[in-house]
């Protein structure tokens, strides 16, 4: 018992890929073997590798077993070395996934992915924001970024990196070169609109250094600052102050506006802001107008052009990016359609 407790110590300080490695040649050839040792027994590869799983894992159903002495002595060694090798084995892997699971609740992992979006700065906003990501297209991944001790949320395709995203490291470990999208929000323990903004540009100058072709987009405090973003190239802008209070008074002034805005802005009830792609037989704006109109879907921007009917017979050029107000069944059709 002494040497196979001094042998099995030295066993788990071998490499995984080792023990792996001889896991499987073990479970190979003691399957090969019984079948070359009892050919009545074991008349075919899969019943052999059926018993041998069946014992080092310690199942045993019984419906199998070697009745020569040769075959019975192949069955101590897998009891004695077998069982452990495989039990070793097993426990890497479960260690193995509760370690990643602490690096991800840790913020202590490498995201390898592409395509995904990254969320900068965890707030309430931050929260609401991957919410609605996920309600717009459950099968993207979002990488969020922030100096939290634990992940604040983690789901199958959401990762948490602990870092200061100014600095490179972080950012690189959310493989941002091929990322699709950057949101970057404005730091909420921040009280001073022009300290948070400055920390925000700060972020966003090293975004733009590292990955100046992915989509960005910063939130501004105050409007007054967008001329120093817009030096960094930062693609797009939310005023977070003065659109919460431009919303403010429109509702005082004619009700049910907020509610309208809320519409298009949220994807949980009601018609929403739909991109759909152009089609070769739209010619002029006006024909997707009808087109779209017959469907349910109403156009009303071209990119960021909102005066879509007063250039309906202007021709649509290659770069359009259109857009309907519709509701989900909807856009659903005429994406089928297309």
């Amino acid at each position: 018992m002494y040497i196979l407790k001094h042998l099995m110590r030295k066993v788990v300080q071998i490499s995984n890929y080792v023990l792996f490695i001889a896991s499987f040649l073990l479970v190979i050839f003691s399957s090969m073997f019984i079948m070359l040792l009892e050919k009545q027994t074991f008349p075919t590869f899969f019943d052999g590798f059926w018993w041998v799983m069946t014992t080092v894992t310690t199942v045993g159903y019984g419906d199998l077993y070697p009745v020569t002495v040769a075959g019975r002595w192949l069955a101590l060694f897998l009891y004695v070395f077998g069982i452990g090798l495989i039990g070793i084995v097993i426990g890497k892997i479960i260690d193995g996934l509760a370690i990643y699971r602490k690096k991800r609740e840790e913020g202590d992992i490498v995201y390898k992915g592409k395509g995904h979006y990254i969320i900068i700065g965890w707030s309430q906003k931050a929260k609401f924001a991957i919410k609605e990501m996920i309600a717009t297209n459950y099968e993207i991944d979002i990488v969020l970024i922030d100096q939290l001790e634990k992940a604040p949320i983690l789901d199958q395709n959401i990762f948490y990196i602990k870092g200061n995203a100014s600095e490179k490291a972080p950012l690189e470990k959310a493989n941002i070169q091929e990322a699709k999208s950057v949101l970057v929000f404005s730091d909420d323990s921040i009280s001073e609109g022009q300290l948070a903004d400055g920390k925000t540009l700060l972020i966003a100058s090293t975004i733009e250094s590292m990955a100046p072709e992915v989509h960005t987009i910063v939130e501004v405090m105050e409007e007054s600052h967008i001329k120093n973003f817009k030096y960094m190239n930062i693609d797009e802008f939310i005023i977070s102050n003065e659109t919460i209070s431009s919303l403010f008074v429109r509702s005082a002034f004619r009700n049910g506006m907020s509610s309208i805005f809320g519409q298009l802005l949220r994807r949980s009830h009601g018609d929403d802001l739909y991109h759909v792609p152009s089609k070769q037989s739209w010619a002029t704006y006006r024909d997707a107008f009808n087109e779209l109109i017959e469907k349910g879907a109403t156009l009303v921007a071209d990119r960021d052009q909102l005066n879509i009917n007063r250039m309906l017979d202007q021709p649509i050029p290659n770069e359009a990016e259109l857009y309907v107000i519709c509701d989900k069944v909807t856009y659903q059709s005429i994406l089928k359609g297309n």
